[in-house]
């Protein structure tokens, strides 16, 4: 069978010196488990090369396994260090020009140093945007003090990719329940409304060039158009207003991804609300397993135009690749 060639967005590595950073997430998944991806995060040779042959994938565009510096505590670290690794991805990406490309690791404890650090991992790294593991300090993107990087984002024209992370308290509706803290749940919800403060905020109003992305085909949000259109009607939002209606900003300025998510129900719900040309591959990588979203994606019941739009060309398009 002739592979659809692909280019794949949630593709992680990881520094040997952010271990600890990354050591903060132990607690979302089983302790049998944890750390068996170490290797291979860490591995930019043949073996990563090798599981995006099996697949089709032309280029991967890595990014740091989180949370990374977004947990540290002292600013002045914080910024250093999202330059180190930055410049560590770099190199690596240097060796393999064609193969990989980069998301940049930002601080965004000081979010005009992380607007600096953004345009500098583009335009002399080559990087394609940047990707944000949730909150930082119980601070989320909407924030106004999140301005600089937005507006810097907006003039470069790259995405933001927002990924998964822990909030910043344990609500009481997982007590008891640990198995729903992290992958299974929280971390989608966690997301989605990460993203949702940025539609409601009218960040998107304010910056129409704004690029954001959804990794696990929406967070469960395309699903939910109609439905935030009609609520939103009704809701208490005082002198909150929005030029469009919540689920044009999602036709606009919002791409997904199909990382961890292989099945073709949600596909169509996505390309239905959203479009096919807001769908972008990615397998999760080494968190999923390239065979089985290789594998889906050649087989998910959509037009041999829709699956090279989805695998490649939407990337090409995004990303400038």
């Amino acid at each position: 069978m002739t592979l659809t060639p692909k280019i794949a967005l949630e593709e992680h590595f990881m520094h040997p010196d952010f271990l600890e950073y990354f050591g903060t997430t132990a607690i979302n998944i089983s302790p049998a488990l944890f750390g068996k991806a170490r290797e291979a995060l860490m591995d930019f040779g043949e073996r990563r090369l090798a599981a995006m042959d099996s697949i089709g994938v032309e280029t991967s565009v890595l990014s740091l396994a989180g949370p990374g510096v977004q947990t540290e505590k002292r600013t002045d670290i914080a910024v250093r260090r999202a330059r180190e690794v930055n410049d560590y991805l770099a190199v690596e990406m240097q060796k393999q020009p064609a193969r990989y490309g980069g998301f940049a690791h930002l601080a965004l404890q000081d979010p005009a140093a992380a607007a600096d650090e953004l345009e500098r991992c583009v335009r002399d790294l080559g990087m394609r945007g940047a990707m944000v593991n949730g909150q930082t300090g119980a601070t989320y993107l909407d924030d106004d003090r999140c301005a600089p990087l937005w507006e810097r984002a907006a003039d470069l024209g790259v995405p933001i990719y927002i990924h998964p992370n822990n909030p910043p308290e344990t609500t009481h509706m997982y007590h008891g329940h640990p198995e729903l803290f992290g992958p299974v749940w929280s971390w989608t919800v966690e997301t989605a409304t990460h993203a949702l403060r940025l539609v409601f905020s009218g960040l998107f109003d304010r910056y129409p060039g704004a690029k954001l992305i959804l990794g696990h085909m929406g967070e469960t949000l395309p699903f939910l158009l109609w439905r935030l259109d009609s609520r939103w009607e009704i809701s208490n939002r005082g002198e909150m207003s929005l030029a469009l209606p919540p689920s044009e900003y999602f036709k606009r300025n919002i791409w997904v991804t199909t990382s961890g998510v292989c099945d073709d129900a949600p596909l169509r719900c996505t390309i239905d609300t959203m479009g096919d040309d807001r769908i972008l591959f990615a397998v999760d990588y080494p968190f999923e397993t390239p065979q089985e979203a290789g594998d889906w994606i050649e087989a998910a019941d959509i037009t041999d135009t829709q699956r090279l739009n989805i695998c490649r060309d939407n990337a090409r398009a995004l990303l400038d690749i």
